[in-house]
């Protein structure tokens, strides 16, 4: 079932403690970004069919990356694409965005999700030791 855009951002935004929804929202369009990068076939395909279309379409059309980042890495990127944005705010940005993706797919599409993605991963989503 796909979750709806304001109940998207609204999770993340109370996750994220954030003033605005806009902010909410820059945050996820840049993991979600980032995130897209790391996922191939039918896994990203089944996990943007749970996000709303416009998250679904970053998801699907990432930012490119050479390699696997590992989830420091991960959150070093986040924090360089958000402006003003500093590693401790990226890692809590990250959070935010990757646990309310978490409660979006079911148990089964998140341990696929995490089989694609170096260790470590799961502490960003919010399930620490799922796979």
């Amino acid at each position: 079932m796909t979750v709806r855009r304001e109940a998207f951002l609204d999770e993340v935004k109370e996750r994220g403690r954030y003033d605005t929804v806009r902010e909410a929202e820059r945050a996820a369009r840049v993991v979600l970004a980032l995130l897209g990068a790391h996922l191939v076939g039918e896994v990203r395909a089944r996990l943007a069919a749970r996000l709303p279309e416009g998250f679904a379409l970053i998801l699907l059309n990432p930012l490119q990356s050479a390699e696997p980042l590992s989830p420091e890495r991960f959150v070093r990127a986040t924090a360089a694409w958000i402006e003003g944005a500093t590693e401790r705010t990226a890692a809590w940005d990250v959070g935010a965005v990757l646990s309310t993706v978490a409660d979006a797919a079911d148990e089964d599409l998140l341990k696929e999700v995490l089989l694609q993605l170096p260790a470590g991963y799961d502490l960003l989503f919010g399930r620490p030791q799922l796979t």
